[in-house]
């Protein structure tokens, strides 16, 4: 008899399941083109990209009937000795000025807080744009923006991840592990077996481990986290340079501090190398020096500039639909389809660059971290 190949009813729904997240993702697209037919003409594609990418002081979750709908975070400034504390929504969308500080709405102070010029101190209403109110940011701004608000949640995610399963190693010491325990388990064996022995030497490993992993999964996380559409995702930490810096600047002092003799006699006295290209003109020296600032320096446009990329590519692809909407309505759904299925495979090979910047980066501290320390 014939056999006849079937699949099992629960490989039936989840099949099906999958099929129908992909058709809403496919068609969502084109709700936003049908939702967008007046305004299309005004869409601006690099505000709609920069608005996505750039840090703000609010997290905007969607556009309803032509308001913006977003989540005020904490305007935390401190001015002159005085601390000065109030939501973000009293900005009302960079429209207005609170207690003499607002949204700059110039070329030069777009998307910064400036304080307004004694004769406009203090004043809370609405902005006239016409007016020149002589801003100023002679203050310290330590809000909690968007990407520090990710930061924040990442944080408390990967607490909760890591505390969770440690209990259950307390619990089960000798139990094999499953699930979320088994996942982490074989990632952070990798990460020692594959890149801190064979970088750091399997003596002083031990010592830099809890760094490296740290720096793979505040990554990781954030690099995922960006790849969501939606809140609590969006935000985009790993793009930011200035977040980006701040790894490679930790990155530089740890390796800088984990040096010996040996690395700095290389760095201003390279044995081997003629005296000509160390006196009276230190060639060598200089160069190597500069490497130690180039080091670092890659780690950070290296992250920043991949994460970055990928975002506006992805944006790019949906902001196709709204440009060919604005010419025809129906030219922008014959396109949304197109650009749907470019985005999903862009958003598949984010998710795959996701684990590849996070491992370089990884890796490239390892290595740095073990050349310094090598005799």
């Amino acid at each position: 008899m014939e056999k006849k190949l079937f699949l099992p009813p629960s490989k039936k729904n989840r099949m099906s399941r999958i099929t129908l997240f992909f058709l809403l993702l496919a068609l969502f697209p084109l709700h936003l083109v049908a939702g967008h037919e007046s305004e299309s003409k005004e869409f601006n594609v690099e505000e709609y990209i920069m608005g996505h990418i750039l840090d703000s002081y609010g997290w905007h979750i969607t556009d309803i009937g032509g308001h913006e709908v977003t989540i005020p975070l904490p305007v935390i400034l401190f001015d002159h000795g005085k601390l000065v504390c109030f939501m973000s929504s009293k900005f009302h969308h960079g429209t207005a000025a609170y207690k003499g500080y607002a949204l700059g709405f110039t070329d030069k102070t777009a998307g910064k807080i400036v304080k307004l010029q004694e004769e406009h101190a203090g004043f809370t209403g609405t902005l006239d744009p016409d007016i020149d109110y002589n801003f100023n940011t002679s203050f310290f701004d330590i809000s909690i923006s968007k990407n520090v608000c990710a930061i924040l949640i990442s944080i408390f995610i990967l607490c909760g991840i890591f505390l969770s399963v440690a209990r259950t190693y307390k619990r089960n010491p000798n139990r094999a592990p499953k699930g979320m325990q088994n996942m982490l388990e074989a990632v952070i064996l990798f990460i020692r077996d594959e890149i801190a022995i064979p970088m750091i030497g399997k003596e002083k490993h031990r010592k830099y481990l809890p760094y490296l992993l740290t720096l793979f999964f505040f990554i990781l996380v954030n690099n995922l986290l960006g790849l969501i559409p939606l809140f609590p995702g969006g935000a985009n930490v790993t793009g930011n340079i200035a977040v980006t810096l701040v790894l490679a600047l930790i990155t530089f002092f740890v390796v800088q501090f984990s040096s010996n003799k040996t690395y700095w006699k290389h760095i201003f006295n390279m044995p081997g190398v003629p005296l000509l290209l160390k006196l009276p003109i230190p060639i060598m020296p200089v160069i190597e020096l500069f490497g130690l600032i180039t080091k670092p320096f890659v780690l950070m446009v290296r992250l920043f500039a991949n994460i970055m990329a990928g975002h506006i590519v992805i944006l790019g692809f949906l902001a196709l639909i709204f440009i060919f909407g604005g010419i025809n309505q129906y030219l922008g759904l014959a396109v949304a389809p197109v650009s749907v299925v470019f985005y999903i495979f862009m958003g598949l090979l984010e998710l795959l660059v996701a684990f590849i910047q996070a491992y370089i980066f990884t890796i490239l501290t390892a290595l740095y971290i073990g050349m310094a320390g090598e005799h």
